[in-house]
């Protein structure tokens, strides 16, 4: 009886004893209430997840830096980058005598995998991970995010709609962006020559967009019409699909 609510819960239990579901509900709450601060708990939630999306976007950036170790055309680049650097001869000095040709094919395979990082720019969803990435930290930086935007779409509304300033290419990709609702990392893995034609056929104008929208389409049906899968599909919704009854005689 030591806190003041369970001596108030004692002092009404003995004015109504009768009541005893309900000092039994009040006991047992107390009893087995968590005793773990609840923000205490929401922390080690979201550092968790955070440690958890940041193990596995370095899993699948490796992943992705294995993969283009096997692609000759940035094996042979990555090749030469080390001949030309004196990494692989220089291996191949050291390990005469003192290492096994499989430990120095395990040591070059790594010094093709570190050029292959340093040289080419990975983007989209194998992009190589950082920290202000995770959820921790976009938690954190979310007053600043959204300070940010406020000043940054102040500065469109102003520039673009009070002046009429042209856009520029920045502005304008953010615009097509915008009309084929990507995200800006999805956006990034396109090639340039995509973001290219974009630009010439100027795709920031809508009516310009649902143009080339609608060719896009139209231009998917025909490759699904040619896909011999899509065929056996189409016959077998046709024949076979969900909807369709048939009545065997017995």
């Amino acid at each position: 009886l030591q806190d003041e609510e369970t001596r108030k819960d004692y002092d009404y239990m003995l004015d109504h004893p009768e009541e005893y579901y309900r000092h039994y509900y009040h006991y047992y709450s107390r009893r087995l209430a968590p005793k773990v601060d609840v923000r205490i708990v929401i922390l080690v939630t979201v550092c968790a997840i955070s440690m958890f999306q940041f193990f596995s976007w370095w899993s699948s950036y490796n992943e992705a830096i294995n993969y283009l170790a096997t692609v000759p055309k940035y094996r042979i680049q990555a090749t030469e980058i080390a001949r030309q650097q004196g990494l692989l001869n220089k291996n191949k000095e050291k390990g005469k005598n003192r290492r096994s040709k499989e430990e120095i094919r395990e040591e070059e395979e790594e010094i093709i995998k570190d050029i292959i990082k340093n040289k080419i720019d990975i983007k989209g969803g194998y992009q190589k991970p950082k920290i202000y990435d995770i959820l921790l930290f976009q938690i954190l930086l979310a007053p600043f995010y959204l300070c940010k935007y406020v000043v940054w779409y102040c500065w469109w509304i102003y520039c673009f709609s009070i002046k009429g300033q042209e856009y520029g290419v920045e502005e304008k990709l953010y615009i097509i962006r915008r009309y084929m609702k990507m995200s800006q990392s999805q956006f990034d893995s396109l090639e340039e020559h995509q973001k290219e034609t974009f630009l010439e056929r100027q795709l920031w104008i809508r009516e310009n967009y649902e143009v080339y929208k609608r060719e896009q389409e139209e231009e998917l049906k025909k490759k699904m019409a040619m896909d011999p899968r899509w065929k056996r599909y189409r016959r077998w919704m046709k024949n076979e699909g969900p909807g369709r009854l048939t009545f065997i005689d017995d």
